[in-house]
């Protein structure tokens, strides 16, 4: 089965002990920390340059940053890898890497190099949804997102996260 047409079977991993990589830290990137902040304590961002949003999880001990440019062995202890930055050449490095070292990727432009989508995430104490379209429909995935948040009396966007759960 060509990797394009595969289905992605939904599963709740435990992060709270692993140690998640996100290379770049754009507006992608920045989506990405923010859901993943909630779910790790382990979460380490490589990027030369970071904004004072992303400064100010690192204040909090939310995250950790390394100000540098990706290198091989920046990813050779991790459990799972996001790459999302803008230079395609590199994202397509960091692919090659982890697939190399069995390492689970996602990168955010391309969607044939992803062993695991983010899904829109809805959530308060111990009930966690996420919604995924396959990218056919991402709009109507966070009306359906958007909708579950209203069951659970949630009063802000999941994928958007500005303090942890009490309880998951």
């Amino acid at each position: 089965m060509e990797k394009k047409n595969r289905k992605y079977f939904p599963i709740f991993v435990d992060l709270s002990e692993k140690k998640v990589m996100i290379v770049g830290a754009g507006t992608i990137a920045k989506r990405r920390i923010r859901a993943l902040a909630d779910f790790t304590g382990h979460l380490v961002v490589i990027a030369p340059e970071v904004n004072p949003e992303l400064r100010d999880l690192e204040a909090a001990g939310r995250i950790q940053i390394l100000r540098k440019k990706f290198e091989k062995e920046d990813v050779s202890d991790a459990d799972m890898v996001i790459a999302a930055t803008n230079d395609r050449r590199l994202n397509q490095t960091i692919y090659a890497v982890c697939k190399e070292a069995g390492i689970p990727v996602n990168v955010c432009n391309d969607k044939t190099r992803c062993d695991f989508y983010f899904p829109v995430l809805a959530y308060e104490e111990t009930i966690v949804a996420g919604v995924r379209s396959a990218g056919q429909d991402s709009a109507r995935a966070r009306r359906v997102a958007g909708q579950i948040r209203e069951l659970l009396g949630e009063a802000r966007p999941a994928d958007f996260p500005v303090e942890k759960p009490k309880t998951l």
